[in-house]
């Protein structure tokens, strides 16, 4: 992912795109309080112990950058695990050859409960890893484990995949593991790519390739929620720009709801929009997607220190952050399920 050059146009005109329905969700409508009828929430206890594990599961196959033989134990891992826990799982591959000139093998994962419901909600990660530690001061042409920057995410939506599966919804839910996200390409690659075609739009590639070819013909969700960098210790999880634009709505039940759970983490501080896999969600698959993702006040790139560099490992992952996000996600889920249920009584 990357952040976008747009920094002062958009702060200047954040408290407009609050204030204004229509800014706010240019996608659809947002719901009415009228719509939204009062409902008990019964969401099942999201087991942050499990999630800690699966992202250390991911680990132990190394790095999972593009074309690697990690990448590849990885997904394997991630198809038969899934097929063990939800009702179908669809493998999605892909090619691409990029501005390097490496032609990248992708694999989208789609893992559905109950996919015959025609009301839907969208759970995604991305799973590849960074082929380069570009922000370290070593090592940087090698590989890093992105223990947080994918991996945390990919293990927190399997954690919730179990509770799905414990205690079923009548919606459909839809697990989205996204592919090919970080081998996008950014100034920090000088010196170390040669780049020898087309790098506008070079993140993303799986969610790119999916919202323009879904994994069932006209699939359609009511939201999404993305979880990037959301693993890590003492992460604040700010609005971010583009969630706040196009999917307004969404981002103001999310982070209801984890303040009603009594989760710090969620801060109302506007922050600028980011390009990550929620960007082409929105934007080509219509469908307002929110990203969960650590914003670092102390930092240039307003990221992590960890970000792409070696420092991304199992030690700044925090079970507290993961029960945090985890909870928060698996409530609205929940919150969404019983609200339709509602709607028909």
């Amino acid at each position: 992912m990357r952040l976008n050059l747009c920094s002062s146009v958009f702060i200047c005109g954040s408290m407009f795109l609050l204030s204004c329905n229509s800014c706010n969700n240019p996608q659809g409508t947002t719901p009415k309080a009228e719509d939204k009828p009062a409902v008990t929430v019964k969401a099942p206890a999201f087991n942050a112990d499990s999630a800690y594990a699966y992202t250390q599961a991911q680990l132990d196959f190394g790095p999972r950058n593009m074309n690697s033989k990690g990448h590849e134990e990885c997904a394997a891992w991630l198809i038969a695990k899934m097929k063990g826990i939800a009702d179908t799982v669809h493998v999605q591959k892909f090619e691409k050859t990029m501005y390097d000139g490496v032609t990248i093998h992708g694999t989208n994962i789609i893992a559905s409960f109950n996919p015959e419901a025609k009301t839907r909600v969208l759970l995604c990660s991305h799973w590849d890893s960074r082929p380069w530690a570009d922000q370290d001061e070593i090592d940087r042409d090698k590989p890093i484990l992105a223990a947080n920057d994918g991996a945390s995410g990919v293990g927190m939506l399997i954690a919730a995949a179990n509770a799905i599966k414990a205690q079923p919804t009548d919606i459909g839910v839809d697990i989205f593991f996204i592919d090919a996200e970080d081998y996008g390409y950014t100034s920090s690659l000088v010196g170390l790519v040669k780049v020898v075609g087309d790098a506008e739009n070079s993140f993303c590639q799986g969610s790119q390739y999916w919202a323009a070819t879904p994994h069932v013909a006209g699939y359609k969700a009511d939201f999404g929620i993305l979880l990037d960098m959301a693993g890590a210790r003492e992460a604040v999880f700010t609005r971010e720009g583009n969630s706040s634009f196009n999917a307004g709505w969404v981002q103001d039940k999310v982070w209801a709801n984890a303040q009603t759970l009594g989760f710090s983490n969620f801060s109302n501080q506007q922050t600028s929009p980011i390009t990550d896999d929620h960007h082409y969600i929105n934007t080509i698959a219509h469908i307002p997607t929110v990203d969960i993702i650590q914003y670092d006040n102390n930092t240039q790139s307003g990221f992590g220190k960890y970000w792409h560099t070696h420092a991304d490992d199992m030690s700044i992952i925090d079970k507290n952050t993961m029960n945090a996000v985890g909870s928060t996600v698996l409530y609205t889920v929940y919150q969404y399920d019983a609200e339709q249920k509602a709607k028909v009584q």
